[in-house]
């Protein structure tokens, strides 16, 4: 049976996936986003190891909550990278009745993240950025990996929940949004896309593990501009 590395796990989560959900985060990620709020998931020796025995356990204390359409969400971190923990965690819970969600940047893909794809009921992905320059500029990973995540998705035909990050002065643009558009037909499945809005409340974390932050000076997203933006958003 294969370990997983975990960082946390939230209760009654109700932004990662629908319904209400047990959001496992995963230890280690490859990327190095320079808005990632979780950099205390980067390295990969940290965190405390579970069994998928563990995870069932405590995924199934919240069974009277899910409903229809809640249950488990991997996130992270990047939970691809630990691929076979991912499936064969994806598969017990399956034996329980609850289904999962992997929640991935796409920055990190190879055979085993592709058989989690495989067993996974939904796929929240999150597009860092449509260009291949500014997808390195701010994650530090080439978008050649994001390419190989939404082949497999297509390949076995998985429904998408898309995330982008939208930041003021950088992508906040009708434009971009156009591109995003166009980009966004590469996936067979898109059942939803969300504009979450750039925020800086991970600043002072940044401080207490000693890692520079690249975006200080920019300010929160605007939510009226935000929620303008969202009306041009392929539905």
């Amino acid at each position: 049976m294969n370990m997983g590395l975990l960082h946390s796990i939230e209760t009654f989560g109700a932004v990662d996936g629908p319904g209400i959900r047990t959001v496992f985060f995963l230890q280690g990620c490859p990327a190095r986003c320079a808005y990632c709020h979780n950099p205390d998931t980067w390295r990969t020796g940290g965190g405390h190891r579970a069994t998928v025995g563990e995870i069932v356990a405590r995924a199934k204390r919240g069974i009277p909550y899910y409903g229809e359409d809640g249950g488990v969400t991997f996130s992270g971190g990047e939970p691809l990278m630990q691929g076979k923990f991912v499936s064969e965690a994806i598969n017990a819970l399956k034996e329980e009745g609850i289904g999962s969600a992997i929640d991935t940047s796409g920055t990190y893909f190879d055979k085993d993240s592709e058989a989690a794809i495989a067993v996974a009921d939904l796929i929240l992905l999150d597009i860092k950025h449509v260009d291949s320059e500014e997808f390195h500029n701010l994650t530090g990973r080439y978008q050649e990996t994001l390419f190989k995540v939404i082949d497999a998705i297509n390949r076995f035909g998985k429904h998408v929940w898309i995330r982008q990050v939208i930041m003021p002065g950088y992508n906040d643009t009708e434009a971009y949004i156009e591109s995003l558009n166009g980009f966004l037909r590469r996936i067979k499945y898109v059942d939803k896309v969300e504009l979450l809005g750039y925020h800086n409340m991970a600043v002072n974390k940044y401080k207490k593990l000693d890692i520079p932050y690249k975006l200080a000076d920019m300010p929160p997203m605007n939510k009226q501009r935000l929620m303008q933006l969202n009306e041009l958003v392929r539905k």
